[in-house]
């Protein structure tokens, strides 16, 4: 045998080296029922795994629109016309559905224009380097996984990328301030944090990248369709219409770029920039999506636009009962004792265990009990906050919420979850 020719077994030795570096990762994915989970049948807001029904407390659908019978049943209408699948990348062709989901959104946000591409994981890969160039890049640390991605692209394509801490303005503003101002320079952050579901102190950011010619990059995947603009009539404190975090906070587009996505409120594989026209027309031929990447569905575009008209006509009625369910949960974590991030009343419930090492049992305890929800395991999310996260929506009921409240009680007892603070406070 040639001295460099390896053997089957010395031919696999690259991947058990690689799986030695994501121990941490397979161990969650076998440790845990709620992951990586076949999910084999559904009936509203339940969910079959094996012969279990679970309450389904892990779904991003906010509105509910993935079970709504007024947009599953407009779609086979977009089918004949179009077909099930554009085959052309954007930059060849778009069906006009794409035009019209564009002039329509630019409306609702209240912003300048709108671009639309698949997803946000391509737009932040694609759109966030091609805007910095061989500038700086100020990455807030908490910001999704995702964005860090798209930042470490704009790296490999000579950006400076400089973190800052969560929520630390002094510290943000003092990388702005030493930093040449050589090159476009532009911070990146969370709009409605994945995790806690609090909102970013949007109007100090804005201020501070007006103040140093910076451009804010916000990414409002969980607001956009939750949260909306305040008005008097409004029929509870998560504001009217969806329209997203900049317009909920009174904020303006000047000098910000808003990301969102139509696949959690609105249950359709879909995703925007709100942002000038003439950056649209730019990045037509600056980012790679669409350019290169096949275009969403027809359905995806068939149910993004029911779902628009279904946010007109009672999309205020479904975020009120949003509230409530949401508002019981937090009421019933309160009576508990138990301690939440979630200061803001939105519906992204963090539940952080007192004890990390128990995530395997607590997991288990939840899925016995017939409660299924988002596991937050270490690497994901720092030890000091693994734990569970809980989302409603307004397809759950009431009696599934019981039932979540009653396993969120056995929990408390069986197991140590981090105890309220004192001067905790919420949205009421």
């Amino acid at each position: 045998m040639h001295p460099h020719t390896l053997t089957p077994a010395d031919s696999n030795g690259w991947l058990n080296r690689w799986l030695e570096t994501t121990a941490d990762l397979a161990r969650l994915q076998y440790a845990h029922p709620m992951v990586d989970a076949v999910i084999d049948e559904i009936d509203g807001r339940m969910i079959r795994i094996g012969d279990r029904w679970l309450a389904d407390f892990a779904s991003c659908n906010y509105l509910g629109l993935d079970l709504d019978r007024e947009v599953i049943d407009a779609v086979p209408a977009y089918l004949d016309r179009w077909g099930t699948h554009p085959s052309w990348s954007r930059l060849l062709g778009s069906p006009i559905l794409y035009e019209e989901i564009e002039q329509r959104l630019a409306t609702l946000l209240g912003a300048e224009d709108a671009m639309v591409l698949p997803t946000i994981t391509h737009i932040h890969n694609s759109v966030i380097p091609a805007l910095a160039g061989e500038g700086t890049i100020y990455l807030d640390q908490r910001a999704h996984k995702t964005i860090f991605d798209g930042c470490a692209v704009a790296r490999s394509h000579g950006a400076t990328v400089l973190r800052y801490p969560y929520e630390d303005f002094d510290a943000l503003e003092a990388l702005l301030r030493r930093r040449p101002t050589i090159g476009p320079r532009i911070i990146c952050s969370d709009g409605l944090n994945s995790m806690t579901g609090n909102a970013p102190d949007l109007g100090r950011m804005a201020r501070l990248a007006a103040e140093y010619d910076a451009l804010l990059y916000v990414d409002d995947a969980h607001g956009f369709g939750v949260i909306g603009e305040r008005t008097a009539d409004e029929l509870c404190d998560y504001g009217s219409r969806g329209n997203s975090i900049v317009r909920h906070l009174g904020g303006s587009y000047d000098n910000l770029v808003l990301v969102g996505g139509f696949s959690k409120a609105y249950s359709s594989l879909l995703a925007f920039l709100a942002l000038p026209t003439q950056l649209k027309q730019a990045l037509k031929t600056a980012a790679a999506p669409y350019l290169y990447s096949g275009p969403s569905p027809i359905a995806s575009l068939a149910t993004t636009w029911e779902g628009m008209n279904v946010n007109d006509r009672r999309g205020d009625e479904l975020r009120l009962e949003l509230h409530r369910l949401t508002h019981r949960v937090l009421d019933a974590l309160a009576e508990l004792g138990v301690h939440t991030p979630n200061t803001s009343g939105y519906p992204i419930i963090e539940i952080p265990l007192a004890h990390a090492e128990q995530i395997d049992e607590v997991g288990q305890h939840l899925f016995d009990r017939g409660i299924y929800v988002t596991m937050a395991a270490y690497p994901l999310v720092p030890r000091d906050e693994v734990g569970f996260r809980v989302q409603l929506t307004a397809a759950n009921t009431d009696a599934e919420v019981t039932q979540l409240i009653t396993v969120l009680g056995e929990v408390a007892d069986r197991f140590q979850l981090q105890p309220a603070i004192r001067d905790e406070r919420r949205a009421a």
